[in-house]
């Protein structure tokens, strides 16, 4: 028996065997092309508003240097970035993506938000980017991170957003709430820089990683950056209202709850009230603060919350646990 193998040398054959399910190719070209497209524009659109920080100062008494990024938010300089990326500087540089390098000056800071807002010290009319509205962020979606790493401009990273609505606490001790968790990797030195939507908006603004774990990569949502750059704007700070007392969270006995038809596990007991204090008089040591204004507290937290610039000098009821029986207390906090 013969078996004819020209078709392996003549050049007019051709070899074209049916491929089966297994072998066949699926071809992603078209879905991996859309993806890049859509990265590339981001980039393209964004980049050019994203800033590499470097501050000089002294920390613990000792000179210091850092770096980090930001994002200008305005035609006129204003940029967002880290608490952490300039808290203790004395001088702040930026460098802008046309490769000037420019002073920035401190407009104000948030620790317990970890944002900070600058401004760069130019009359160029510079490239800005649009913060979009991070209620609308969902989980899967696309998220793309960029951000000047020791100083390798416009360094970008993507991936899809892992969570919303976390919480991570800040510098001052202070939980920050409405964080979005993300895979997008953040390396070194992008603090500060944004985390974007598909459609080029700043979703967020960069601030941590938990190192040791991969893909854990959290942004302050950019409606948390707007309200502290609205204050900033306004008051040169962030302003909250205090109660003006010492607390520690405690569980609330299973019997009690049930007396008392209460839902939640805990609250705040009251252990010292301070001289001066919104409260003073209103509160004593051992009380339980459940909620304020109908909101549920069950830890210091949610005080830290509940006490913003809305409730500076204006009453509000708390409903306190005091010797066994649910009374309702007014007091007026205070700015703190």
């Amino acid at each position: 028996m013969s078996i004819d193998l020209s078709f392996l040398t003549d050049g007019e054959a051709e070899y074209t065997p049916t491929p089966s399910t297994a072998d066949r190719v699926i071809d992603d070209g078209p879905r991996l092309d859309a993806y890049s497209t859509a990265v590339v524009r981001v980039v393209d659109m964004v980049a050019p508003a994203v800033v590499h920080v470097r501050v000089s100062g002294a920390r613990n008494g000792r000179a210091a240097g850092g770096s980090g990024s930001g994002v200008i938010i305005s035609p006129d300089g204003l940029i967002l970035t880290n608490n952490h990326v300039v808290e203790g500087a004395d001088t702040i540089a930026v460098s802008l993506a046309d490769d000037r390098t420019v002073t920035a000056r401190l407009i104000g800071r948030d620790p317990d938000t970890d944002i900070a807002v600058l401004r760069a010290e130019t009359t160029s009319t510079l490239p800005s980017a649009r913060l979009a509205n991070s209620k609308q962020v969902q989980r899967g979606q696309i998220a793309i991170a960029i951000g000047n790493p020791l100083g390798w401009d416009s360094t970008v990273t993507a991936g899809i957003v892992s969570g919303v609505g976390r919480t991570l606490r800040g510098q001052s001790g202070r939980l920050i709430g409405d964080v979005i968790q993300t895979d997008a990797a953040l390396n070194p030195g992008n603090s500060g820089g944004p985390l974007v939507n598909s459609q080029a908006g700043v979703i967020g603004i960069n601030t941590a990683t938990i190192m040791g774990a991969q893909g854990l990569c959290f942004s302050v949502a950019s409606n948390t950056a707007e309200y502290v750059l609205s204050q900033i704007l306004q008051h040169g700070k962030v302003r909250r209202a205090r109660l003006g007392i010492a607390g520690e969270q405690v569980n609330l006995p299973q019997r009690l709850r049930n007396a008392l038809e209460l839902r939640q596990q805990g609250g705040v007991r009251v252990v010292e009230v301070q001289t001066g204090a919104a409260a003073d008089g209103k509160l004593a040591a051992g009380d339980i603060i459940l909620s304020v204004d109908g909101d549920p507290v069950t830890g210091l937290d949610d005080i830290a919350r509940l006490m913003d610039e809305r409730r500076i000098a204006r009453a509000v009821v708390l409903a306190v646990l005091r010797g066994g029986r649910k009374l309702s207390v007014e007091v007026v906090p205070q700015e703190r």
